[in-house]
């Protein structure tokens, strides 16, 4: 399991460029207007060769003082429940505001470990000026600049040590995740599997409160399914609780062996479904996409293969998934469904012994192998499937650094269709001898 990592603080004081700074890439919309960070709140990072995943509780906050304080109390309730450490970041330029104050007043109360981030300080006077925040009352501070990176390291070095190992459990049954935007169907599906009205079913985006998880235990299948939706309160379905289902999805992907991603046949492949494909992706979790509500849809106007067509394009390069097009409402196909995510399953823990592996494709790389650079040649000598939970494979090679990415893409694609590993990631390198 892996760890989550909140980072909160009011608007403005670096929320997002800390956040960038951790998962290595822009991802989050840096802008000086305060409350700009809408959607991609979460990442994966890793330091001293741990993972964690990092959530930007980001700034909705619109509107007047109390609206703002009102916002900063979710968000900063929501980080203490869903993650396992907090990062509270404030501003070096302006002190400690009554928000600050605020913010540390409910961090005092939990057992969680807190991280102060003093933002900003890039000069020795300011490093004098941060002193103050251990009124704060949360003890030690990290004095950092997220813009230019100075200080990160500390602060990624106290915190590493507080990050749990993750422990893989063998003997568990496998977890299934059901993911999906709101209202795209999953506890429908849930249901019609189950056979039971375990989940209310309404049309009403997000009433599923909480990752709920079912035993299943029929047809010779037995597992568990982790149903995630958003928490929607009916009465504010808002940004925030986008933000919501968002977490729990986040929560349920990173607890699950398979992700069954849910989608909508009447909006099509939309830019949260493909958050939320990336994320299982990154993960390295099984994945296998069903296409709900296709009973809904214009057949004149849209066929099955122009559909799928269409979806594999937007998960290119990873298009080995299956994806299956079923209706929770009349049942159809939703066994089909199951039996998918097991056998996804079974790939993911699939191992090849080394002599075969070599056997096979030692034979495909001396008939296509990597092209020359500069004059170089490059050999392959061996390779082996490496003991983790995931596939990933390691190929020795007298020049690794000259193998580019079209290569590596040529490998996987033989070792999917050879080995079948459809529906999951799998990782390569290539290293020297």
């Amino acid at each position: 399991m892996s760890n989550i990592v909140a980072i909160v603080g009011r608007p403005n004081v670096g929320k997002s460029t800390l956040f960038n700074r951790l998962i290595k890439r822009r991802e989050a919309i840096v802008d000086s207007v305060s409350g700009v960070t809408r959607d991609r709140h979460y990442g994966k990072s890793d330091w001293n060769g741990k993972e964690f995943s990092v959530i930007d509780t980001g700034g909705y906050a619109v509107g007047s003082d109390d609206i703002f304080e009102e916002e900063i109390r979710k968000q900063v309730q929501l980080a203490i429940e869903e993650s396992d450490i907090i990062i509270f970041v404030v501003d070096v330029e302006e002190g400690i505001t009554p928000m600050d104050s605020e913010v540390a007043k409910i961090l005092r109360k939990i057992k969680k470990p807190i991280f102060i981030a003093v933002n900003k300080v890039d000069n020795s006077m300011r490093e004098a000026d941060a002193v103050e925040f251990y009124n704060l009352g949360l003890g030690e501070y990290f004095t950092l600049s997220s813009i230019n990176g100075s200080g990160t390291g500390e602060l990624l070095d106290a915190l590493a040590e507080k990050l749990e190992d993750q422990i893989e459990d063998e003997a568990e049954l496998p977890r299934f995740a059901v993911v999906g935007r709101p209202n795209a169907g999953k506890s429908s599906f849930i249901n019609a599997l189950i056979g039971e009205e375990r989940n209310i079913v309404t049309d009403i985006a997000g009433t599923t409160r909480d990752t709920i998880d079912t035993k299943y235990n029929r047809f010779g299948f037995e597992f568990n399914l982790v149903d995630t939706a958003g928490i929607r309160k009916k009465s504010k379905v808002k940004e925030d609780l986008e933000f919501y289902s968002v977490m729990r999805a986040v929560r349920a992907i990173e607890h699950c062996d398979v992700a069954v991603l849910v989608i909508d046949a009447t909006r099509g492949f939309e830019g949260q479904d493909e958050n939320i494909f990336w994320l299982a992706e990154k993960n390295k979790k099984g994945i296998v996409i069903l296409v709900n509500k296709w009973d809904l849809v214009e057949k004149e106007t849209n066929t099955m293969r122009d559909f799928e067509a269409q979806v594999r394009r937007e998960i290119a390069p990873f298009t080995d998934v299956p994806i299956i097009f079923i209706s929770a409402l009349t049942k159809q196909r939703i066994f089909k469904a199951i039996e998918t995510a097991v056998e996804v399953f079974e790939n993911r823990k699939k191992r090849i012994s080394t002599s075969k592996l070599n056997d096979t494709m030692l034979d495909i790389i001396k008939q296509n192998p990597p092209p020359a650079n500069k004059g170089k040649y490059i050999k392959i000598k061996f390779c082996t499937q490496l003991p983790t939970p995931t596939p990933q494979f390691v190929f020795f090679a007298n020049l690794p650094q000259y193998v580019k990415d079209p290569y590596k893409r040529f490998v996987e694609n033989k070792l999917r269709e050879i080995f079948d590993f459809k529906g999951v990631p799998i990782v390569i390198y290539f290293r020297k001898k």
